[in-house]
């Protein structure tokens, strides 16, 4: 083992230096650099150390956005991953502030999967405290929608309330999960057959079968890259596959369904496989990647997550994927300053563009801890 890492040191050092310059041409990479993120050696404490940095970073600049925002839920489920390896109670700590100041509520809009996001730390937080009290709001709002399904069956995403339904690609991160989850924690079954009923609603609609990768929205149907394919958004399908992992997570290991989501995560795996960019990120175009040659963090967190995930419950060959999750995670790290900001974070928007080096928002820090928490634990079943 230590001639093994003694061997790569200097190719190592060659690839952190090649993959800070933000802007080298995707394919700048040559085959031994490439070689040297794919086998570099993972030690679970460095794992744990800059994913501690990137928080602290983050509790030290808060976001901006309203607290129960999407954007704060899905940070806040890189906290709780976080707050689950880590020693220092200060990360779950700050999850049980942020719930207690949101009186445990989710987000305004009832039917909106945005505002559900929240939810998933809410059920965490419970979890580890068994006080009802934390996901009692959480009960009222999604047995409200039971009671009142939405009105509009039409997914046509710029149709009279069509997001009261899951009808973008993004949606299927934020409120499944919290619907499986609170069925598992409460044993209400009725939580997780809706979680699965509108999963294949949005899947049969949006889902590309050839591709193996979703639109964003049905606005995307028709529109094409510059070099002719079909327009596949990096972040958005991040967030499909981050989704589908934390569905996974908490789906009943004889549900009827299971082997029909394995095989979607299956041949999405393999699909993002391919997608994956010289120096180990996906860009905001997965087909057309040379238009959009930024470094982006949030997507690549999120695959990172779902890929790793996978390997670490026997889902994906290991041999052909843990390397790709290797390489993934050390250009993730170079993306991390001195003081712990992570930088390359595509803005909100729901397509790809360029944007700043040093861009930053709560959702990448969200990915990017929910990666380090599988990272850390393949990491550590090497250890």
């Amino acid at each position: 083992m230590q001639r093994s890492i003694n061997s790569f040191t200097g190719l190592i050092a060659v690839a952190l230096a090649i993959s800070s310059q933000t802007l080298a041409p995707l394919h700048a990479e040559t085959p031994a650099v490439a070689l040297a993120k794919a086998t570099a050696p993972i030690a679970p404490k460095a794992v744990l150390n800059v994913m501690e940095r990137v928080a602290d970073w983050q509790l030290a600049n808060p976001s901006k956005h309203k607290p129960t925002d999407w954007t704060q839920g899905a940070g806040y489920a890189g906290f709780m991953a976080l707050a689950g390896i880590s020693k220092d109670p200060k990360y779950r700590d700050a999850m049980l502030a942020m719930g207690q100041k949101n009186q445990w509520k989710a987000g305004p809009l009832k039917y909106h999967a945005d505002d559900h996001c929240v939810g998933q730390a809410y059920v965490e937080l419970y979890q580890i405290k068994k006080d009802p009290s934390l996901i009692a709001p959480l009960r009222e709002r999604f047995d409200f929608i039971l009671a009142n399904p939405p009105a509009s069956t039409n997914l046509e995403f710029r149709s009279k309330d069509s997001q009261q339904r899951w009808s973008w690609a993004d949606a299927l991160f934020m409120a499944p999960p919290a619907w499986v989850q609170l069925s598992a924690a409460t044993g209400e079954k009725k939580y997780l057959d809706y979680a699965v009923q509108e999963w294949w609603r949005t899947t049969d609609y949006l889902y590309d079968k050839e591709e193996h990768l979703y639109f964003r929205d049905s606005n995307y149907f028709k529109k094409r890259e510059s070099n002719g394919k079909k327009v596949f958004w990096g972040r958005g399908n991040g967030w499909v596959m981050g989704g589908l992992v934390r569905v996974l997570q908490y789906l009943p290991k004889d549900h009827s369904d299971r082997p029909r989501f394995e095989q979607l995560y299956k041949d999405m795996a393999a699909k993002i496989l391919t997608c994956q960019q010289p120096d180990g990120l996906w860009r905001a175009s997965l087909l057309d990647p040379e238009k959009f040659p930024l470094k982006e963090t949030s997507g690549s967190g999120f695959y990172t997550y779902a890929l790793a995930w996978g390997l670490n419950h026997g889902l994906l060959d290991r041999a052909r994927f843990e390397p790709a999750v290797r390489k993934a995670w050390t250009t993730l790290i170079d993306c991390v300053a001195a003081d712990g900001k992570l930088m390359h974070v595509q803005p909100i928007g729901e397509s790809p563009l360029s944007f700043k080096d040093d861009s930053t928002e709560i959702y990448g820090v969200g990915a990017f801890l929910l990666a380090g928490s599988e990272v850390y634990r393949i990491a550590s079943s090497r250890n």
